[in-house]
């Protein structure tokens, strides 16, 4: 019987004419994503090279490692980032680096592009929220009160058909009915990455795996929701304005006021407050380097290694300034991270209520665009800077950065000086988060989608077995 149910179902929504139409606005808008993805990381690549092929430019011809104050380093491109954006287009994407201080992200895509901070980018993550959501409203608001108003559903119970079969059918014939065909465009899209240029490694194609998963566990969720509104209701008009009342609460109300609400109740200090301390304190050590120079005192005034001593003497004030500077940045940056991530807790435990939130903070996590992206590219940057100060003291006797360098230059030393090589500055890596540490923080919103879906699809059973059927 359930299987007579299941392709009674399939054969009802496949006929349809508004499935054939439907189905091809959906194909052409999932292979459209993938080809504006591949196209967005293909010029992303080409900015990224063009970028550290014109900083090793700009030390073309310099004679002396003491002139380079510093060196910049870029976000790699990260390929599922263009199908699954999350915050990669909001934080910044180069940093100019020091032997010491903060170096702060800067540049991102869309400060220089605001269009796109206007309309967003089309990506999956979009594409599942609406597109999903509303294919499967379509397709299920009438499940049921559609089939009493057809009067079939009456003949249908004429024989000895379990209720709860009657359900589970209608949930298996919708999802194999609507859900394969959507896997066609999604795997014809996955197949023509390689093809437009998108190289992505085994644990990637693996991640990909498991963000079309998590789609389809969304469109679940719906679909559950629309059988159990169905189920409730005995008009087909009825159980459309109802769906059409629960994805506008779902897409748009729930997620924004949570974000609201947080915002209003932990107050998080701004960037430019915690700027305007540091520069204030800044401003007070250096007064007091200041009042430290005028008391050096070189070991022989007169002799040729006073330049070297004074270099020595400001690294050393130097080290111990930036010491109190890092003391003091870090506590204030540690103070706004906590308040931070309170706000974050608060806003998103309320988004949850809404599926939405769920799906999009999972996705981002398995596409490694999600909130981690900002730290873990934080983190790249200061082991970077570590071993750049160390490169630099191997190669000047200093640290370049914030302290003062002074040099004697003699006139009668005519042989020309050689061009440093730029290639043997160190190379920036960026570690982002492994397979395993994403699905640890993506696990929670996945398996809160499954929860949803499974009490959707109980709470449908529990309504259909007191439905009247006549």
């Amino acid at each position: 019987m359930l299987t007579l149910i299941i392709e009674k179902e399939i054969r009802d929504l496949v006929s349809t004419a508004r499935f054939a139409v439907t189905f091809g606005i959906c194909s052409l808008l999932i292979l459209l994503t993938f080809y504006v993805g591949a196209r967005t990381y293909a010029l992303q690549t080409e900015q990224y090279e063009a970028a550290r092929k014109e900083q090793l430019r700009q030390l073309e011809g310099v004679t002396d490692w003491s002139s380079v104050r510093s060196a910049r380093v870029f976000l790699p491109p990260q390929p599922l980032a263009a199908l699954v954006t999350g915050i990669s287009n909001d934080i910044g994407r180069n940093a100019e680096v020091r032997g010491r201080g903060e170096a702060n992200p800067q540049d991102s895509r869309y400060a220089e592009d605001p269009i796109y901070a206007v309309f967003r980018f089309l990506d999956l993550d979009f594409l599942f929220q609406i597109l999903l959501s509303l294919f499967a409203i379509l397709f299920g608001y009438d499940a049921v009160c559609g089939e009493k108003e057809r009067g079939t559903l009456r003949l249908t119970f004429a024989q000895a058909v379990p209720r709860s079969t009657y359900i589970l059918g209608k949930l298996v014939g919708s999802f194999v009915a609507l859900g394969i065909p959507l896997i066609v465009p999604l795997l014809i899209g996955c197949a023509i990455l390689p093809m437009l240029g998108v190289p992505l490694s085994a644990e990637e194609w693996l991640r990909l795996a498991f963000i079309v998963a998590s789609g389809l566990l969304f469109f679940g969720v719906f679909l559950n929701c629309s059988i159990l509104v169905s189920a409730l209701t005995h008009r087909s008009s009825n159980a459309f304005l109802a769906m059409l009342v629960v994805w506008i609460m779902a897409i748009i109300v729930v997620p924004r006021t949570a974000v609201v609400i947080a915002g209003r109740a932990v107050d998080v200090p701004t960037v430019d407050e915690l700027a305007s301390k540091k520069s204030r304190y800044s401003a007070q050590l250096f007064a007091e380097d200041r009042m430290a120079m005028g008391k050096f005192v070189p070991s022989n005034p007169t002799g040729p290694q006073v330049m070297q001593e004074f270099n020595k003497f400001m690294s050393k004030i130097a080290d111990e300034r930036q010491k109190k500077m890092d003391e003091f940045s870090s506590r204030l940056n540690e103070e706004r991270v906590n308040m931070q991530r309170i706000q974050e807790d608060l806003a998103f435990g309320i988004a949850r209520i809404s599926p939405v939130a769920s799906l999009s903070l999972g996705l981002a996590d398995l596409a490694n665009s999600g909130l981690d992206l900002k730290e873990e590219f934080q983190s790249s940057i200061q082991r970077y800077q570590r071993s750049y100060g160390e490169f630099m003291v191997k190669k000047t006797g200093m640290n370049p950065g914030g302290g003062m360098i002074m040099r004697i230059t003699d006139d009668s030393d005519r042989e020309k000086p050689k061009p440093i090589d730029p290639s043997e500055l160190p190379v920036f890596v960026f570690q982002p988060e492994t397979l395993s540490a994403s699905l640890a923080s993506a696990l929670p919103d996945l398996g809160l989608l499954a929860a949803l879906a499974t009490v959707l699809f109980l709470a449908a059973t529990m309504a259909f077995l007191r439905y009247d059927v006549r």
